[in-house]
């Protein structure tokens, strides 16, 4: 039996706690997620699964202790700049912005709100921090070796196709600061080499078709595909693509050879997005950008499909074998 005293002393205490809990619910913080993808494609799932990942090993679930509002451009970089703008507006906590452009487009919307970014540009070329190290403002992330091992990529296809002299390029023109440098560091790379490189574009799958039936045209040994937001979320179509026009292509994600790309060679975006999961809870924790380094991915993987080779006609030789950290057969 409950004393009347005990009983209004307890209803007493659950009264006082009643305020503390909505005040608590108040005061979750929410994180403002900025993509220029979709929410609908392969990209969701690379990027804001291992987000999340990342946010739980520094602490934080979502609608359990944090709240996320997710922006998607869907390709359409004009959109960026309204969607930050917006996140702004509702006062986030955190902005997470997935590729150079998202990063751009938040930096430019707020100069106070925290910025972690992911994506495989320069910050410091793009005026998103000052120094790796040091980057002094409110912005700072990870970064993958996507534009530094471009090149390699040229190599690799130049590797095991020594006798063609002309490679092509195909860039996401919209995806301007990424393009960029893309195209001038490889036609560096294709002049070293003796190379001839011709760039082309596509910023909607429409444009593959097209793009498609100028690589036969031009007859080029192989295809080079820069990594970015749309190229990721159309890389099994565009592996399909290489497919059926008999185009040797090499791209920065595995998951591009598993679905019959021929190559592919670069860091792990699904990493660098964890990464970025944790160091957005660390900036809930009370952390500041400013004195977060920029993180940079380092590990780099080169992956062959056998069975594309082959039905390439292309004989891989040992030196690629060797040092492929994946072999699919």
């Amino acid at each position: 039996m409950i004393r009347r005293r005990n009983f209004v002393t307890l209803l007493g205490g659950i009264a006082a706690a009643w305020p503390l809990a909505a005040g608590a619910q108040q005061t979750k913080p929410t994180i403002g997620f900025l993509n220029g993808g979709t929410r609908q494609g392969y990209a969701y799932a690379r990027y804001v699964t291992p987000f999340r990942q990342g946010l739980k090993i520094a602490g934080y679930v979502e609608f359990l202790n944090v709240n996320i509002e997710y922006r998607f451009a869907g390709y359409q970089k004009e959109r960026l700049a309204l969607l930050a703008t917006d996140l702004v507006q509702r006062q986030v906590s955190v902005i997470a912005a997935g590729g150079a452009a998202a990063a751009v487009a938040a930096k430019a919307a707020t100069k106070t709100i925290p910025i972690i970014f992911e994506m495989g540009s320069d910050p410091v070329q793009l005026g998103l921090v000052a120094s790796p190290n040091r980057p002094g403002g409110n912005a700072t992330g990870t970064t993958q070796l996507n534009v530094e091992v471009g090149a390699q990529r040229l190599e690799f296809l130049h590797t095991l196709i020594p006798s063609a002299t002309a490679f092509a390029l195909l860039v996401n023109p919209t995806e301007s600061a990424l393009a960029e440098t893309y195209t001038i560091n490889l036609q560096a790379a294709a002049h070293s080499l003796g190379l001839e490189l011709h760039v082309l574009h596509a910023s909607t799958e429409r444009d593959f078709d097209a793009v498609f039936a100028r690589l036969i045209q031009l007859r080029v040994g192989g295809l080079v595909i820069a990594g970015g937001p749309f190229a990721i979320d159309w890389q099994e179509h565009l592996a399909a693509l290489a497919i059926r026009h008999a185009v040797p292509a090499i791209f920065n994600t595995r998951e591009f050879v598993a679905a019959g790309g021929l190559m592919s060679y670069g860091s792990s975006s699904t990493d660098a997005y964890r990464r970025a999961g944790v160091y957005t809870g660390r900036v809930l924790k009370g952390e500041k950008p400013s004195e977060l380094p920029v993180q940079q991915a380092t590990k780099v993987e080169l992956i062959l499909n056998l069975e594309t080779a082959k039905a390439l006609g292309l004989t891989v030789p040992p030196t690629l074998l060797a040092i492929a950290d994946e072999v699919i057969e």
